[in-house]
């Protein structure tokens, strides 16, 4: 973190998000309640959807945009009875050469137009050797080893509080939901502890060894950037992620992103069903 960034100028900050929300205000079904944040090829459930609102993230002032491959890049806004959702059809990364503040850029500008529940999707690598590629796992609490934190810098208080607790980062409530909605439809679900690392390699076995050793079941390069400044900003957070692989050492193979790829399109319409089956709950007025 350079330090510039560390330095931020509150104003700024505001200034850039008043611009985003002001150019989005305009295309939306209402104000969101719920936000998504979709992984990487877990986005494309959202193309099933009838009455789809679109917007680019090219066309969204200060909007970061995404260079990685199955994430697209689009603000979508939709509605399941009178409950207006937002979906982030990508995100990026901090491993991308963004700042950490600028990789939670899309958080703020949800939270700032009204989301208070977010569902965090990622794909991960399996530690766990109970795991097997293509089990979905809840997240029960994360462990970050990115060696950057959003909130680090000036505080800007109408974000939220110099010191957000952090002991339920992951909401208790809103997991219940969705173990109930897993069982409902007959979805297997794991649950488990993630921890975030930088990247953009990979994990080496070592590593792999140390963070079993530390208590991590699945390991990744997102989502935990995301989470803090949801927590910041009072949102109650679910974490999904997909295990698209085993992680280095735990099996005899080398690790590419056309794994992930392969993983999240052949269980795409499992993770859709859990996904519309959390919408639907929440819409029906269930509380997280």
């Amino acid at each position: 973190m350079n330090l510039t960034e560390m330095h931020a100028d509150p104003d700024d900050t505001q200034r850039r998000l008043d611009e985003a929300v002001y150019a989005i205000s305009g295309r939306m079904a209402g104000p969101p309640s719920v936000g998504l944040i979709l992984g990487s090829g877990l986005g494309e459930f959202l193309n099933d959807l009838a009455g789809n609102t679109s917007v680019s993230y090219a066309d969204i002032p200060n909007f970061p945009r995404s260079t990685v491959v199955g994430h697209a890049g689009n603000l979508i806004f939709n509605r399941i009875g009178t409950m207006t959702f937002a979906a982030l059809q990508g995100r990026v990364h901090y491993y991308e050469g963004y700042s950490i503040r600028e990789v939670v850029f899309p958080v703020r500008v949800l939270a700032r137009l009204g989301v208070g529940k977010l569902i965090i999707t990622n794909a991960a690598g399996g530690i766990n050797r109970t795991f097997q590629p293509g089990d979905l796992m809840l997240i029960a609490d994360h462990i970050n080893l990115m060696g950057a934190n959003p909130l680090t810098g000036q505080n800007l208080e109408a974000l939220g509080p110099r010191f957000p607790d952090m002991s339920e980062a992951y909401s208790r409530k809103f997991r219940e939901l969705a173990r109930a909605v897993a069982e409902e439809k007959r979805i297997g679900l794991q649950e488990g502890v993630y921890v975030g690392l930088a990247g953009p390699s990979y994990e080496t076995p070592a590593e792999i060894r140390m963070l079993a050793a530390l208590g991590a079941d699945a390991v990744g390069m997102s989502t935990v950037p995301e989470v803090i400044a949801g927590r910041h900003a009072g949102i109650a957070v679910l974490g999904v992620s997909c295990i698209t692989n085993m992680a280095a050492g735990i099996l005899d193979r080398k690790l590419d992103h056309a794994e992930v790829m392969e993983t999240t399109v052949r269980v795409k319409d499992k993770f859709a069903g859990l996904v519309r089956g959390l919408l639907d709950r929440l819409a029906a007025g269930a509380e997280v």
